[in-house]
């Protein structure tokens, strides 16, 4: 029943009450129209339009009842996905904290990082001189080591 998408609620109702009453009408018509002798040769006609028309009006008023159905259902649904969005702006507003707390512990974990190395440096300033040993020192391995390590 795709056509029941195209058309106004208003519209789909009349529609299909208007099949409804001409089609019982026709169908009670054509069963006492044989005691008129001029509509009487059409009574079978009558009668075949009358139920064709009642039968469409039948299954139009269960298609509208089941897309019906189908709309509160995608209600009920709009409304739970609204109510989940709101809730997951509360707990995107929770984890976005946690982001900004975990990186400002990474900016001050790696100032103190840079703050020990330029301290370091300074004592082995003479080493890495042109023509001095080139050798790493072990206070270096232990900051890079350090770096690498989960925050506490």
């Amino acid at each position: 029943m795709w056509l029941l998408h195209l058309l106004p609620t208003s519209l789909i109702l009349w529609i299909v009450n208007t099949l409804l009453v001409v089609g019982a009408v026709g169908v009670v018509l054509g069963f006492f129209v044989k005691f008129i002798p001029v509509v009487n040769t059409y009574r079978l006609p009558i009668q075949i339009a009358s139920i064709i028309i009642f039968c469409t009006g039948i299954y139009w008023q269960g298609g509208y009842s089941v897309e019906q159905a189908w709309r509160e259902r995608v209600e009920a649904l709009e409304a739970r996905v609204a109510k989940a969005e709101s809730e997951s702006k509360t707990v995107n507003e929770k984890i976005k904290t946690k982001i900004v707390t975990k990186i400002q512990i990474v900016k001050v974990r790696g100032e103190d990082q840079i703050k020990y190395i330029d301290r370091e440096i300074v004592r082995y300033d003479e080493k890495f001189a042109k023509g001095g040993t080139c050798e790493i020192p072990r206070e270096f391995i232990k900051a890079h080591n350090a770096a690498a390590e989960q925050p506490k």
